[in-house]
């Protein structure tokens, strides 16, 4: 799994995005909580954003930094793709995982992904899955990639990939776009985006806590409703 996790946060007065806090965790943690569901983790960004340990690491965490740093997504890709192929990294999966780190609803979207990636049905000549808002925007930073496949493009921009628009990296990929219907895929951009996200974790947990919903399904996204679309 790739987590990028560096960038400007300019819509947020320069804050360091992964450090950002909704309902009292930082993205960064919240998104790292789908760690279980990959074999090694990359991030991508600065030490400061690494988050404190709450519990015991049970797969490799490695972290590493585009130089120069704020080269964009693709470089961001560039650099966790040179990390999960390092000749002293374990042998990187077939898939790659790959999330930005403003997702606050990331462990909902990771087994979305794997299971797609996974089906066996899948034509051999899709190279990746990626989340479609209710829009029909494509998030190519909500997406599982062949690794070889997300590997070849990198090398292909070369020294052109600071700067690389998503497009101009995944051109040459083969790509299914996977319906979003609940709006797992929505990300932290703003302040208010972080208030209204504080506001729907805390009423998705009171949900949760319901006598009604527990002996039931429970329901762990936000309606696809509830969040202005900047």
């Amino acid at each position: 799994m790739i987590v990028l996790a560096g960038g400007r946060g300019s819509r947020l007065g320069g804050a360091l995005k992964p450090t950002v806090e909704v309902d009292g965790r930082s993205l960064l943690s919240r998104v790292l909580d789908a760690r279980p569901l990959a074999r090694q983790t990359i991030v991508v960004g600065p030490e400061a954003a690494r988050p404190p340990a709450t519990r015991p690491d049970t797969t490799p965490l490695i972290w590493t930094l585009e130089d120069p740093p704020f080269g964009g997504p693709a470089a961001g890709i560039a650099a966790g793709i040179a990390a999960l192929f390092a000749p002293t990294a374990p042998h990187p999966a077939d898939w790659i995982l790959l999330l930005a780190c403003d997702l606050p609803w990331a462990t909902d979207a990771a087994p979305l992904l794997i299971a797609a990636a996974t089906d066996p049905n899948l034509p051999s000549a899709v190279d990746g899955i990626h989340l479609v808002d209710e829009t029909g925007h494509a998030q190519w930073l909500v997406a599982i990639y062949r690794g070889r496949g997300l590997a070849a493009s990198v090398a292909r921009l070369g020294a052109e990939v600071r700067g690389a628009s998503m497009r101009a990296l995944l051109g040459g990929l083969q790509l299914r776009g996977l319906p979003d219907p609940s709006g797992v895929s929505r990300d932290v951009d703003t302040w208010q985006d972080v208030s209204q996200t504080t506001e729907l974790l805390r009423a998705t947990e009171l949900l949760r806590a319901t006598p009604l919903l527990q002996s039931g399904a429970e329901p762990r996204t936000p309606p696809s409703d509830l969040k202005e679309t900047p």
